[in-house]
């Protein structure tokens, strides 16, 4: 739609908003009317462009085929420029027909800021030829008021909510006609069933609908602000009540008159096992987290008793196992503390990674200040790749700090980070002394030392990718990471 507008139009950035509101609410329109509606803007040389088009889910639809993008038939123009240039609704005087079926055509201007920037074709399928019943009268109506409010620049309303207060209920879910008073004037049976599972009894026309619903609010649970504005039709939002084990979703659209308050539709839908289920992933999500978080606590404990145990060892070389193993469960302990902070199952890496890198440098780094910069973002990670690849990169650096490092004062690792969507390079690079000459000399190289070995088995058999040990360009050694990242869940994403 924005790029019809570009194309075919020189409009305000406020009237294109205008238009995008229009096209976010007329679907509500478009099933109390049973037609259809096309957004008609006017082009430079005279016509019409089709830049949006809406189908009744309430009755038969005009146009099997999408419109959008083509241009008004000639016999059509006439009734649109007339409605833009006087901003008043034009109804065709004798339908027109489509193959077997005639239409009633009306040309409703779209009106903002005093000034007729659109037209909406109202086209309803003339074809049932059946007496509309109850119902179908006071939809009818509803749209009347709704579409009368177009032209006025009074609908879309400029206030309505946006997320998750804007959009559902439907038309067919049930539907309630307010009088100024907040006076139920009509309800349809499926509002009248979602009412009566809420707990109300006997008909709802001619009582107060905000007394009805206060009577059903139970006094122990918490209730939205915004419930008496909704169910009075005096604010354009959408709120959720709950009794005795039901939840119902409101929402209003007031009715207004240059600028007075007429009445208000009201749409209501049944949402029980929606608020059921959500209340469920809640639960589990939270379990999922404080799991976790457990996790992480039992981790840092086991990393505690390494850290004791290696206090009490005489032995150098059993002492280094265990401060090793006693960072490597601190690495993992630091996937988890993140996972146990948000609800989805992936990772934002690079704060974390920091954190870990930090701690690895200062630790294995003796007589050595290192110094670690990065570059690029691992940006969010699936948790099942978060942790072998931070302990990758912990190992790598924990590499160059102890073997790349010998008899220096200073260096410096660098990790360059690119990702393209899920594929991931890491280089990893130090300024150090380099890989030996034989390859494997001191754990420098791809297949001496636990860590490289870890490293190894972690990249190709947890992460299914390569890695590659080369002499840096400059001096020093560089390693080198290709990865394809697993796609998240997207039950739990």
């Amino acid at each position: 739609m924005s790029d019809l507008i570009l194309e075919h139009a020189d409009l305000e950035p406020a009237d294109v908003e205008w238009l995008h509101l229009l096209v976010g609410d007329w679907q509500v329109v478009s099933d109390l009317a049973f037609a259809d509606l096309v957004l008609w803007l006017p082009t430079d040389d005279g016509r019409f462009v089709a830049v949006a088009q809406c189908r009744p889910s309430t009755g038969a639809t005009v146009h099997y085929d999408d419109i959008v993008g083509s241009f008004a038939p000639e016999g059509q123009r006439p009734q649109l420029a007339k409605a833009m240039a006087e901003a008043k609704a034009q109804r065709a005087r004798e339908p027109r027909w489509f193959g077997a079926y005639a239409v009633r055509e009306e040309a409703i201007p779209v009106v903002h800021k005093d000034t007729a920037v659109a037209v909406i074709a109202r086209q309803t399928n003339l074809g049932s030829g059946r007496t509309p019943s109850r119902l179908e009268l006071n939809y009818v109506e509803a749209a009347d008021d709704l579409v009368a409010m177009i032209p006025r620049g009074e609908f879309p309303l400029p206030n309505a909510a946006t997320g998750s207060r804007r959009g559902a209920p439907r038309v067919g879910d049930g539907l309630i006609r307010l009088n100024s008073e907040g006076e139920v004037l009509y309800a349809s049976p499926n509002a009248l069933s979602c009412f009566h599972r809420l707990g109300v009894i006997g008909p709802l026309v001619g009582q107060s609908l905000v007394e009805v619903t206060a009577e059903m609010v139970e006094q122990l649970k918490p209730v939205d602000e915004s419930l008496p504005l909704v169910v009075m039709g005096r604010a354009p939002w959408r709120t959720d009540i709950e009794a005795h084990g039901v939840s119902l979703s409101l929402r209003a659209m007031p009715l207004t008159d240059r600028g007075q308050r007429i009445g208000a539709v009201l749409l209501c839908r049944d949402v029980s096992e929606l608020r059921r289920r959500e209340r469920e992933l809640i639960t589990k999500d939270a379990t999922i987290r404080e799991i976790h978080h457990r996790v992480k606590n039992n981790l840092q404990t086991v990393s505690a008793l390494l850290r004791l145990q290696a206090r009490r060892m005489d032995v150098p070389a059993a002492k280094e196992a265990l401060e090793e193993a006693m960072r490597r469960v601190s690495t993992i302990a630091l996937v988890h503390e993140s996972l146990s902070q948000t609800l989805d199952e992936q990772v934002e890496l690079d704060d974390m990674v920091g954190r870990a890198l930090r701690l690895t440098a200062d630790v294995a780094s003796a007589g050595t200040s290192v110094r670690t910069v990065r570059t690029g973002s691992f940006g969010m990670v699936p948790a099942q790749d978060a942790t072998p690849l931070a302990l990758v990169l912990t190992e790598l650096v924990t590499n160059a700090v102890e073997h790349g490092f010998v008899g220096r004062a200073v260096g410096t690792i660098e990790i360059g980070v690119e990702r393209q969507q899920s594929d991931l390079r890491v280089v990893v690079a130090d300024d150090g002394v380099g890989l030996p000459e034989n390859g494997g000399v001191g754990g420098r190289g791809p297949g001496s030392g636990l860590g490289t070995q870890i490293v190894r088995t972690l990249v190709t058999n947890e992460l299914g990718g390569t890695i590659e040990w080369s002499t840096r360009e400059g001096g020093g050694t560089q390693v080198e990471l290709q990865l394809v990242l697993r796609v998240a869940d997207p039950a739990r994403s």
